[in-house]
This record gives structure tokens, sequence and C-alpha cells, in this order.
């Protein structure tokens, strides 16, 4: 018969084991002497009754202690039936009887035993599967951090070959434009005012050109950055939106780094968008707060509130804000504004400063 391998312990500690061992061997004894006291012609059988320490044994110390407790059962169990004055045509009677009682006790032995060792085995399968689960997911979350950083690198190598690039091109070409705007005015020719006219397109565009860079610039984590380029954003949402959008910064900005950072000012982006485009307000706020405890974001409108309008109160971007937010740690919720209106607020908790 081959057996099973070492079952786990039901108890790891030593005490708890020996606790158990001097349990197991009490009831062997107990069992035998209520077996040897109402023992009457062999009529009466406890031998059922032995499988309590038989399998407690198994379950504590692993079928070799098991096998030794069995062979103690039967040992207890012959001596009690010859001490109670039972009777038997020859030794052999005994002795079958016995290797009967035993064989059944290893039979019990060993489905538990490897009962037990399938139990643990299939725990330890789902131990090593979720540890590989939980790094396959910190692995796919650190790439996505990277794929984060790097895309918002690339904006910002972008952002500064716009602003350092066409934007001084193009300002240049307006400068010799205006230049020739004047010497044809000088001149009373009828072009003069074509040439005012392309003078102003190409400010148009220089403007233009300019929100783009800004757009694809990271946000500074320098003192005041984050707020400096709310309050841009704030400037830039009232004209584009024609609604008016003020910024205000209780605290200084706890941020630690540039992505950080540059999810908060595009959440609050992607907040403005939706607010002005689901909730119709004419009034948006942006505040951001820092203490030693968190940094907060909360943008708020005066609109009637993105559930409110008929469409789905669960859009493409409040899935990018909280999935934005997600990815910094932070929690993002949006809930009705007070009176009207809607809130959405990014709180990122901050870790206590080493010493």
């Amino acid at each position: 018969m081959k057996w099973p391998g070492r079952s786990f312990f039901l108890a790891d500690d030593p005490k708890s084991r020996q606790r158990l061992t001097v349990v197991i061997w009490a009831l062997v004894i107990g069992i035998g002497l209520v077996d040897y006291a109402i023992d009457v012609g062999d009529e009466i059988s406890l031998r059922l009754f032995y499988f309590i320490p038989v399998s407690l044994a198994v379950i504590a110390r692993g079928w070799r202690f098991a096998v030794l407790v069995a062979a103690a059962c039967v040992v207890v169990m012959i001596s009690g039936d010859l001490a109670a004055g039972a009777k038997y045509a020859n030794w052999f009677i005994p002795c079958w009887n016995g290797f009967i009682t035993f064989g059944t006790y290893l039979i019990i032995i060993w489905l538990l035993s490897g009962l037990l060792n399938l139990h643990r085995e299939l725990e330890e399968r789902v131990r090593q599967r979720t540890a590989a689960l939980a790094d396959e997911i910190a692995e796919r979350k650190r790439l996505e951090l990277e794929i984060v950083a790097t895309a918002q690198k690339e904006r910002w190598s972008i952002g500064h070959e716009l602003h350092d690039g066409p934007c001084q091109h193009f300002t240049g070409t307006a400068l010799v434009t205006r230049v020739l705007a004047e010497e044809l005015a000088e001149k009373h020719e009828p072009t003069a005012e074509r040439a005012a006219r392309i003078v102003r397109l190409i400010e148009e565009g220089i403007g233009q050109l300019r929100r783009l860079a800004r757009g694809l610039l990271l946000v500074s984590v320098e003192e005041g950055g984050l707020c400096s380029a709310l309050q841009e954003l704030a400037a830039a949402s009232s004209e584009q939106y024609r609604i008016r959008c003020e910024c205000n910064c209780n605290g200084e900005p706890a941020l630690q780094d540039a992505v950080t950072a540059s999810h908060f000012y595009h959440i609050a982006q992607e907040a403005i968008r939706n607010a002005a485009r689901h909730s119709k307000p004419d009034f948006i706020m942006m505040t951001l707060r820092a203490d030693s405890a968190a940094q907060t974001l909360i943008v708020s409108d005066n609109g009637i509130g993105i559930g409110n309008n008929g469409g789905p109160s669960e859009g493409m971007g409040l899935r990018i804000m909280a999935h934005r937010a997600a990815m910094i740690g932070a929690s993002l919720s949006v809930a009705p504004g007070a009176p009207r209106g809607t809130t959405v607020t990014c709180r990122l908790p901050l870790q206590p400063s080493k010493p």
C-alpha cells in the first residue's frame, strides 16, 4: 500500500500538538474503559468509537502516528474483551478480529490522510495562483504607469516643440507681416486692410498653437505649479465654454511627482468638460485643498446635474477620471451638488513623511 505524504498539522505550534496528543491517548483509554465496563458477552461493540482518536491522530500528527494509535486501539479493545471474560475457541479468533479491525483502521487512515493531503495541495495551488495573479496585476499596473509616464513625456516633448518651433516661427511671421501692413497703410495702399487681416489671422493661429502646446505640457510640481496650471485651466475654460470658471487653492500642494500632478490636472479638465457638455452650468468652481493627510481636488458646478439630463450618469468621461484616480491611488466620487449641479471629488491620501 502506497501511503500519502505527511498531512498538514491541525496546529502548528508544538504545545498545541502536545495537548492534542494527550487528548487522543485519553480518548483511547477512556473508550477502552467504557468498552470494558459495558462488554457483556461481546454483544455490544465500541469499535466504531475508536475511529475518533484514529481520525484525530491523522489530522493532528500525520498517518504514522495514526497507525500507532490504531494499533493501540486494537490492543486496548482486545485486552478489554479478554479482561471482561470473553471466551474464544482458540487464540486465532481474537487475533483475526484484531487483524481485520486494524486493517479497517488502516484503510480509514489512508483515505483520510489522502483527503487531507489533497486539500493541502489544493490550498497550495490556490495560494500560488493567487500570488501569481497578484504579481501579474502588479506588473500590469507598473507597465501601465510606465506607458502613461512615457506618453506624458512625449506630450511634453511635443508641447515644447510646438512652443519653441511653430509658435516662434509664426510669431516672427506676424511681426514681419505687421511691418508690411504698417508700410502699406502709410502709403495708403488698398491692400493694407488685407495685410492687417492676415496679421490678425496669424496671431489667432499663434494663440491656438500656444493653447495646444500648454495642454500637451506636463503640469509642473514646483511650489504653486499645480495651482497655477489649474488657474490657467479655469481661464481657458471660461473662454472656451463661455462659462465663468474659477479656481481656489487652499494649502500648499503636496504632490510628489509630475505624473500624479498631471493626472490631477486632467481629472479637473475632464470634470469641466463633462459639466459644460452635460450639466449646462453658468459657473464652475475648482478647489484644491492640501493638508497633512490628503490632497483633494473638488470640481463643482451649478448646472442641472449629469444624471438629470436624460442621459446616462456613467459616461466615458467619468470612467476616464475614475481610471486616472485609480492609477495614482486616489478615490473619485461624483455626487449631486448643493443645492443643484454636480460635485466631483478626487482625494489622494498622502504618505507620512519619514523623519
